[in-house]
């Protein structure tokens, strides 16, 4: 009796996420496109922003402990 309840409430939910999932408004091609080019771009700029910051606080801290008093 067990194995049945547990069978019953499997399949209630793969019905649950089958039902969701026909709810999903997934993107065109088009869309999904530019999309992922705007994302790989943003990452790109911020990378590099990020390295010159740290390349810039790095050549900080090498010339503050160089210097002699």
């Amino acid at each position: 009796m067990a194995d049945s309840a547990k069978t019953e409430k499997k399949v209630k939910f793969f019905d649950g996420v089958k039902a969701e999932f026909q709810k999903i408004s997934w993107p065109d091609k088009d869309s999904l496109l530019k999309q992922s080019i705007a994302v790989t771009v943003i990452s790109l700029v911020v990378g590099v922003i990020i390295a010159v910051i740290d390349f810039g606080l790095q050549y900080g801290v090498d010339f503050i402990t160089t210097l002699k008093f």
